[in-house]
């Protein structure tokens, strides 16, 4: 496991330190991922929350890295002691900042937002002193060329970094799709902890109060014990505090936390924390988004839903008779999944299992770049997340338009769900000012939906939209009489400039932040 020549072999104490090396690597960047994560679900703009919390937990590794020179004597026991707080904080954070978040009153994002960085800045602080400290003492015990300070730069830092490159890949990809955030945080903790108890048995003979140690050891094992035990049911305790109302499903997926309420007003879907329908008026937002432009088209034979997981734009597809296919894409599967639970399947008629429709897991804009058959469809329905972050908000630039024209048919429509034409104007205006970018004629609408209140829409094609004259049977917010009404915008909705939104150039996100945050 070393670099050292082939003639010297290296002692157990060596093998043990640059293993912790690699572990410690792995523990920091996990708690720094998780960190991320928690604080993008629960303050939203991942890009901010992730940007912040790396540039200030590596500044506080600098910090620990420095004060490392203080450390004079006893550096096993100080390496020990270090690990197991590293292992206790770290392992606590991500509970610890739930329930935090859970008690704090509404509206007090700047006192959770000090509380994280806090601890942030204390755990990087903690990994900045663990490095120096394994270099010093695997000088101590290093033997012949092994000991030169290049030798023990060159082994701790490749240990180091392959410890980083394993957790990036496996936190998001295996541990909290599995463990979720909590469970995660307290799994590296562990790690931490059994790098603790692995150098108390290899230096037990250079430690002086071996005893004590050994029942610090024992202490932190029951807290991270007993918090792995009741990790999930203080999540589902936190989780009902933020929501207000039973939750009767939940799952963590690579890209999102996905939870569904049910109260007596109905259920609830969220994501990441922000709420995607509630069934009183769900029936308002998805009239609107689909059937301006299926009846306003006339023959569409073929459609492709993008986004709109829960399967409730697709039950609005099928009053179609002439509608020959439905291909749904959906990046995360478990949103579909869930669709296909009784409650959300109750609410879209089982739509997602309908023979007509077919489902896709992937990426929306990689997807669209991998079909070869161009003009194929008559409808392309774009029901994102709000451009929140710079990641969403690249399915709302003219590179991203352009890829969709070319699936579209001559005469067929684009529908794009593009927030609140009242709260948020400029962004409203700007998805429009994007699409003619393209070359798409706009039509711009909106309708009130109570759990969101005015909320905007823009049918976008080659060809101007004209208000069909009959709507299907049976729907409960739309009719041929108020459709035109709802073109028309008053005076604090009316179009504004908001630019041309690019994946070089996001200035969606910009005014989206700026005015959604305002709100708060």
């Amino acid at each position: 496991m070393t670099v050292a020549s082939p003639d010297t072999k290296a002692s157990p104490a060596e093998v043990l330190l640059l293993t912790s090396a690699f572990f410690i690597a792995a523990c920091g960047l996990a708690y720094e991922l998780a960190a991320g994560a928690l604080a993008s679900y629960l303050l939203g703009d991942s890009v901010l929350q992730f940007s912040t919390i790396i540039g200030t937990y590596l500044f506080a590794s600098g910090i620990g890295s420095f004060l490392s020179r203080y450390v004079q004597r006893q550096l096993v026991a100080q390496f020990l002691r270090i690990e197991l707080l590293v292992a206790l904080v770290g392992g606590l954070l991500p509970m610890g900042l739930f329930a935090a978040h859970s008690l704090l009153p509404p509206g007090a994002d700047t006192a959770f937002r000090v509380l994280l960085y806090a601890l942030v800045l204390l755990v990087g602080a903690l990994v900045g002193l663990e490095i120096p400290l394994v270099m010093r003492i695997l000088k101590e015990h290093a033997q012949g060329e092994r000991a030169s300070l290049r030798e023990l730069v060159s082994q701790v830092m490749t240990f180091d970094y392959l410890g980083a490159l394993l957790v990036a890949l496996i936190f998001p990809l295996l541990l909290v799709p599995h463990l979720g955030l909590v469970r995660s945080g307290l799994f590296f903790g562990l790690l931490n902890w059994a790098v603790a108890l692995w150098a108390l048995w290899m230096f037990r003979s250079e430690l002086r109060a071996w005893r004590a140690h050994a029942l610090a050891c024992a202490a932190v094992l029951g807290v991270l014990a007993a918090a792995w035990l009741g990790a999930e049911r203080l999540t589902l305790w936190a989780e009902q505090r933020y929501y207000g109302e039973p939750i009767v499903l939940q799952q963590t997926s690579p890209y999102q936390r996905v939870v569904v309420t049910e109260g007596h007003t109905g259920v609830k879907l969220f994501l990441n924390g922000n709420l995607q329908f509630h069934e009183r008026d769900e029936y308002r937002y998805h009239e609107a988004l689909v059937h301006p432009g299926m009846a306003g088209h006339g023959a569409v034979r073929r459609v492709l839903v993008l986004g709109g997981g829960d399967g409730l734009a697709v039950r609005e597809l099928l009053r179609y008779p002439g509608v020959e296919r439905i291909t749904l894409v959906e990046l995360d599967e478990q949103v579909t999944r869930l669709a296909q639970s009784p409650q959300l399947r109750r609410l879209n008629g089982d739509a997602l299992r309908h023979p007509k429709v077919q489902v896709v897991h992937a990426d929306a804009h990689a997807w669209l770049a991998e079909q070869p058959q161009a003009g194929g469809y008559d409808l392309v329905i774009a029901d994102f997340p709000d451009p929140s972050n710079h990641q969403i908000a690249k399915l709302y630039s003219t590179t991203f338009y352009q890829r969709v024209l070319e699936h579209l048919s001559a005469g067929g429509f684009l529908v794009v769900q593009a927030t609140s034409p009242l709260i948020a104007r400029h962004s409203f205006w700007t998805v429009v000012d994007t699409l003619e970018a393209v070359g798409l004629s706009t039509t711009p609408y909106h309708a009130n939906v109570p759990s969101f209140g005015e909320w905007g829409f823009v049918i976008a094609g080659r060809r101007p939209w004209r208000a069909p004259a009959q709507l299907p049977a049976g729907l409960r917010f739309l009719t041929p009489e108020t459709l035109p009404l709802m073109m028309s915008f008053p005076p604090d909705m009316a179009r504004v400039p908001g630019g041309v939104n690019r994946v070089s150039e996001p200035v969606l996100v910009q005014h989206f932040l700026r005015e959604w945050g305002s709100v708060h």
